[in-house]
């Protein structure tokens, strides 16, 4: 387990981002969609434009107008106590609409990620009444009393090759799943791709800090990982500097302050030393 908490949520949003990358302009993407106060979110809402729309990726192939997805992180647990939360998002979803029966029932679904297999919660549902079927590698349809279609991916068994953005989500992964991903990247063409890929792979890394560090010492893929990682560095560095601008202004409008300066005078001293406008000093005074 790694000293640093991995924020894997914006990761795994950025990988279905990719995962329906065919599909990406019939589908609209709600990241943490608000059901009401702050605790009751959605992870992602997957909206159809058009409802007869099929999707390619077969985690899709469920999909009908509106989709809730709840996605499990490696450190969470995935209990029948989660099944019926994210099912009762679902209804509660269901009965936000601006009418009565806005949104049908049979046009909603849900679906529920987790890397590894829940075996309590698939024993649970065996013994309570509900039926499982497999149609696809890693991905299971829950059937009987379930208010909505609903599926449950097990990420760990899906596809290496159809899936290595999903599967990259994983604090066990090896140094030959680090250069399919890095090999994944490179492929990319589009940049709304390249960088929603920079968020997965910034999760990947930050989650096998390990095989990283054993990555350094080969030089090719240290070459490579290093020329995909560069944007993200060159923001995060100019972010750094924006947000060092903003504390010294910050500080210097205070020291003024306290050698009894007032507003006219701070404002033509700051817009001299830091070459901004009257308007950005405004803000900060």
């Amino acid at each position: 387990m790694n000293d640093t908490k991995v924020q894997w949520h914006p990761g795994f949003v950025a990988a279905m981002n990719l995962e329906l990358a065919q599909n990406r302009a019939d589908l609209i993407f709600e990241k943490e969609y608000n059901l009401n106060t702050k605790p009751l979110e959605i992870d992602l809402l997957v909206v159809k434009k058009n409802a007869s729309v099929d999707i390619a990726n077969e985690i899709g192939k469920l999909f009908r107008g509106h989709n809730i997805m709840e996605y499990k992180s490696p450190e969470d647990h995935l209990d029948i106590d989660d099944f019926y939360k994210t099912g009762a998002y679902a209804s509660l979803y269901k009965s936000y609409g601006e009418t009565v029966d806005e949104i049908k029932a049979d046009d909603v679904t849900v679906t529920i990620m987790r890397e590894a297999r829940p075996d309590g919660l698939f024993q649970y549902l065996a013994g309570h009444g509900y039926a499982t079927s497999n149609p696809y590698k890693g991905i299971y349809y829950i059937e009987g009393r379930v208010l909505f279609p609903t599926q449950i991916v097990v990420t760990r068994e899906l596809d290496e090759e159809s899936h290595i953005w999903l599967k990259a989500l994983s604090e066990r992964l090896e140094k030959s799943d680090i250069q399919s991903l890095l090999e994944g990247v490179n492929r990319l063409t589009e940049k709304v791709d390249k960088e929603l890929a920079d968020s997965v792979l910034e999760v990947s890394i930050g989650a096998n800090k390990r095989i990283v560090e054993e990555l350094i010492g080969d030089d090719s893929m240290c070459q490579a990982l290093m020329e995909i990682m560069e944007p993200v560095i060159q923001l995060r560095d100019q972010e750094n500097v924006e947000k060092g601008l903003k504390k010294g202004i910050r500080l210097t409008i205070d020291t003024l302050r306290e050698f009894g300066h007032g507003d006219a005078e701070i404002k033509e001293a700051i817009m001299r030393k830091y070459d901004i406008s009257e308007e950005e000093v405004e803000g900060y005074l």
